[in-house]
């Protein structure tokens, strides 16, 4: 099949290294072109954004409801390996677990994960949302529908956007958001978590955000993420988790580019 890949290219020479921008549930590579590929772009990096199979223009006929992560984990290797440079890794959310996942097996100049499903994986988020929607979260794991999380889009602003933000921004966004395969939430859940000791093992620098705000994986866990890979947290303030389109993306834009000047990339 082939994966939805957008590009965004500055008008000059690009840097030396690449960017490659992973998506997470419910989302595709569109998330990223919203705002950050552009705004990269303008800093004359090289970007791209890949749709994981089962999302935005990486379908193909009705995406399986079980498919497993490492699918997705293949995604990213399959597109790295189009690169003449290996690429930094930008992921978000589940493509923060996928990112993780193939830091296993792979090597990467770095890897920044923005409010990353941590390396324990999404039972504290299946925790929470049992207790603020039980039924809701019932009918999504006795239909095995993970769309039934953001069904409204008043469920999408509680799970994604800050509660300030603008309704005809969301009205926009809410209709391309689309369901993650069941599959690959169990495997975040219990079945296949990151041997974080072989992930450290290959010494990837890696910066860790997060968003204070964040419904779905709280400042608490970032933390507890950053710690898992011998680096520090920060947590962006007024923030939800949707960190690369909330009003202040530009802030999260600007700490990246910050610290990947600050090793050359």
């Amino acid at each position: 099949m082939q994966l939805e890949v957008i590009s965004r290219l500055p008008d000059a020479a690009p840097r030396p290294t690449p960017l490659l921008f992973v998506h997470g549930a419910w989302h595709a590579a569109w998330c990223w072109d919203e705002y950050f590929l552009p705004y990269f772009a303008q800093q004359g990096y090289a970007c791209h954004a890949v749709s994981l199979h089962g999302h935005g223009g990486s379908k193909q006929g009705n995406p399986s409801n079980w498919t497993p992560i490492s699918t997705y984990v293949d995604n990213v290797a399959e597109v790295v390996a189009q690169f003449d440079t290996p690429p930094v890794i930008i992921a978000h959310s589940m493509g923060g677990f996928v990112t993780q996942k193939y830091l296993e097996t792979h090597s990467a100049p770095a890897a920044i994960l923005l409010a990353s499903v941590p390396p324990s994986g999404i039972f504290g988020w299946q925790l929470r949302i049992m207790r603020r929607h039980p039924l809701l979260w019932l009918k999504a794991t006795l239909t095995f529908d993970s769309y039934q999380y953001v069904s409204t889009p008043q469920l999408a602003r509680e799970m994604f956007f800050s509660n300030d933000f603008p309704a005809e921004i969301l009205n926009a966004y809410y209709p391309r958001l689309e369901a993650t395969a069941f599959r690959a939430a169990f495997d975040t859940l219990l079945l296949d978590l990151p041997d974080v000791a072989r992930i450290k093992a290959r010494q990837t620098p890696m910066l860790v955000l997060g968003a204070a705000d964040d419904q779905i994986f709280t400042p608490s866990e970032v933390h507890a993420t950053a710690r898992a890979y011998g680096t520090q947290a920060e947590i962006f303030p007024d923030m939800a988790h949707d960190m690369m389109v909330e009003r202040g993306w530009q802030q999260v834009a600007n700490r990246i580019i910050a610290w990947l000047g600050e090793r050359r990339f």
